[in-house]
């Protein structure tokens, strides 16, 4: 593979405007597909084969009419002595009523008075507003006129807000996208001291999340996408891009350095950091497409989305960068040092990667010991974990749906925002009479507020039941009363009962996410222990590099509940609610900082492995192999934490608390264990943290991530090449 790659990088660079050309193309045949094949995203979450999904189906087929028809709630209160009963008020209102009902693509509008919506201290009401249409067939102006048409109650002095799928708006703000560009040109900056060679990653990044982001717009036009990918997939493709990139344009200038022309740096780069970049960024990508193994469809699409972005990433870093290298030229070094015939200056100084692995292995007990203490201790609250689906109460403070969450729960009950639908079938004309007894013993389970009478389909084999929990949607005892039902349907013979609802459903998809999670774990682990066996030719340092992944793991997951469950620090991020932690957290922060981790792993202890092989004692080796790539790691590590911490200002919960739990891992990950952990624990093992079993040494390939045989390969020909030319000139 180094060999292909150090062609590759050659040709790249020497063919330049081809190259570019090549790439200018893509980008815009993507752009093209983009705008004629895209389609709409969705926030909706369902999982085939659960039993709320199975229950829609049967009202789809029962009831008639489809689950996709857009709805949404127009929420009317006022304050003090006032009453929505008030001759003013229920005029505005039932004026506001009658506008709703013009509004393109609504199909009904209940009235708030005639349908009794209306709570017991007449302050709060709200009117239902049923579309014929989807969602995501709903345009931005309908939006607008369902608003300007509710509004016009407030002309009585009433306070009107709105919820629902349909009067959400996607966030167009790419501040988050900004602010760690800006901070990863900084650290570019200063690891490189050139703008050219500090402006390069942050280009070929770009260029590598945007085809990504073409790509999603054309697969949203084939796929139901939900409108987190394209989030998730720019924040992965800014980080490992910008790396990627760092990690090549090092390498060649330290081959620039060497006194080696462009064209020949270029391929050496592309050969040895390439072949690195080709494992990283391949272990980032299985790790995201094994998310299909949960058997969840919008959790497979985000995985493949991502990966397919990092995908891109990994070919423009070794593609497009050694062409961009080459119109760069001498300008990717700093001015000092751009002057023919002048290579770097060796000072006395000694590196920082040195020195630092020289103080950990001084201090190895206290080095191992003092990390531990503060990731055990970061990682308790992850004991306290909940996970659950966002909803309205999660939503911004200042939002128009959180308000109306808010008012719905003060004027009809915490559980109202969360009503369950019970499903009862039954042999024909028996519907009824079977959900009035289910009723009877519905109503006598904790947590029940009310059970709203049954109603019946034509054929009367099936009716419908609406069970209003006392407790919030996403509370422990509203999912213990969903167990509840489901286990007392079992004592009702001749009878189906299911239930489903928007709780119910984020409930299965909730207890589905947690029950994927230890298969995927132990997936990611047994292929992280196998990739990293094949990459050092060991058993101890894949197994010490997986422990120390789940550390960081732990230690993300205990920041998360420390901060956006329990609340402890929210101000300082922005954190207006908090909440169950979003379900699908954990499996994203799992296959995500697995990736991340190998990438360290990887750039950290393949040096030092070398170096040992080539008879170094095993300190040695680890402060070597630290001399040489701390400083790019602790710049990637940097980029990465600023890229990720810029979505923390993003109002999408997932999008936060991922850019937070991701940004917190990096961190903890880069400098608790991969450079001071690691290099401790290689101290400690010694020489037996390279050993392995011959029989195993003999049935495992060769995979030489660092190049080691392209090395030599080139070694031997530049020996050869002097031995030619000292022939030539003494003869």
């Amino acid at each position: 593979m180094a060999t292909l790659l150090y062609r590759l990088g050659r040709f790249s660079f020497r063919r330049r405007r081809l190259t570019l050309a090549v790439w200018v193309i893509v980008l815009a045949l993507l752009g093209l597909g983009a705008n004629k094949l895209s389609g709409p995203t969705t926030d909706a979450f369902s999982i085939p084969g659960t039993e709320s999904s199975r229950a829609m189906d049967v009202l789809a087929e029962k009831f008639g009419g489809s689950s996709e028809v857009a709805s949404a709630k127009v929420v009317f209160t006022v304050t003090g002595d006032t009453k929505l009963t008030g001759a003013a008020q229920k005029a505005a209102i039932e004026n506001a009523i009658a506008r709703l009902e013009t509004v393109p693509d609504v199909a009904a509008v209940t009235d708030p008075f005639d349908a009794k919506t209306v709570s017991q201290d007449l302050q709060t009401g709200y009117a239902t507003v049923t579309y014929s249409v989807a969602a995501t067939d709903v345009s931005t102006a309908d939006r607008e006129a369902l608003l300007a048409a509710g509004d016009t109650a407030k002309s009585a002095g009433i306070a009107v807000e709105y919820s629902g799928e349909v009067t959400n708006t996607a966030e167009e703000s790419h501040a988050a996208e900004a602010i760690g560009i800006v901070v990863a040109a900084l650290v570019l900056l200063i690891t490189f001291g050139s703008l050219v060679a500090a402006g390069l990653p942050l280009l070929t990044a770009l260029v590598g999340v945007g085809i990504g982001m073409l790509g999603i717009q054309i697969a949203t036009g084939f796929l139901d996408l939900s409108s987190s990918t394209s989030a998730l997939a720019t924040m992965l493709g800014l980080a490992v891009g910008i790396d990627y990139a760092l990690f090549v344009v090092s390498r060649y200038r330290g081959e620039i350095a060497a006194g080696r022309d462009g064209e020949e740096a270029a391929g050496r780069a592309a050969g040895t950091a390439g072949s690195a970049v080709v494992f990283a960024g391949l272990t980032v990508i299985i790790a995201l497409a094994a998310l299909s193994v949960t058997g969840i469809p919008f959790l497979t699409a985000m995985g493949v989305a991502a990966a397919g972005t990092v995908a891109f990433a990994v070919l423009v870093t070794l593609s497009l960068v050694p062409a961009v290298l080459g119109f760069a030229g001498r300008k990717i070094l700093p001015k000092k040092q751009r002057n023919a015939g002048q290579h770097e200056k060796h000072t006395a100084k000694t590196p920082f990667g040195e020195r630092w692995a020289r103080g950990v292995l001084r201090h190895r007990v206290l080095a191992l010991l003092l990390p531990l203490g503060v990731i055990a201790v970061v990682a308790l609250p992850a004991l306290d974990l909940r996970l659950a689906l966002p909803d309205d109460s999660t939503a911004a403070v200042d939002s128009t749906q959180r308000k109306a969450y808010d008012q719905l729960a003060e004027g009809f009950g915490a559980g109202f925002n969360g009503p369950l639908i019970v499903v009862v079938e039954a042999g024909t004309g028996n519907a009824k009479t079977a959900a009035e007894q289910a009723q009877k013993t519905i109503a006598a389970l904790d947590d029940v507020a009310t059970v709203v009478p049954a109603t019946a389909n034509q054929a009367g084999d099936t009716a419908i039941l609406t069970v209003i929990p006392a407790s919030a949607p996403t509370s422990e005892a509203t999912k213990d009363l969903v167990h509840d039902i489901r286990d007392h349907a079992t004592t009702l013979t001749g009878v189906t009962l299911a239930v489903t609802g928007t709780t119910a459903i984020n409930i299965d998809i909730s207890e589905k996410l947690s029950a994927a999670l230890v298969p995927y774990l132990a997936i990611v682990v047994g292929l992280a222990f196998i990739l990293l066996m094949l990459v050092f030719r060991s058993i101890l340092v894949p197994l010490k590099a997986t422990v120390g992944f789940l550390l960081s793991v732990a230690a993300a997951f205990g920041a998360l509940v420390f901060i956006f469950q329990q609340g402890h620090l929210a101000d300082l991020i922005g954190l207006e609610s908090t909440g169950p932690i979003v379900s699908v957290m954990p499996i994203f922060l799992i296959g995500i900082l697995f990736g991340l981790a190998m990438d360290y792993e990887v750039f950290l202890v393949t040096r030092t492995r070398e170096e040992f092989v080539h008879g170094a004692a095993p300190n040695d080796a680890v402060v070597t192999g630290m001399s040489h790539g701390a400083r790019v790691v602790t710049a990637a590590a940097l980029i990465m934490m600023s890229v990720f911490s810029g979505f923390i200002l993003a109002d999408d919960t997932i999008i936060k608390s991922l850019g937070f739990a991701l940004a917190f891992g990096v961190a903890v990950d880069a400098f608790l264990v991969r450079m001071t952990i690691v290099p401790t624990v290689l101290s400690l093992l010694g020489k037996a943290a390279w050993w392995l079993p011959r029989w195993l040494d003999k049935i495992l390939p060769n995979v030489d991530v660092e190049g080691e045989q392209l090395t030599k390969q080139l070694a031997a020909a530049d020996r050869e090449h002097q031995e030619k030319h000292l022939v030539t000139t003494t003869g």
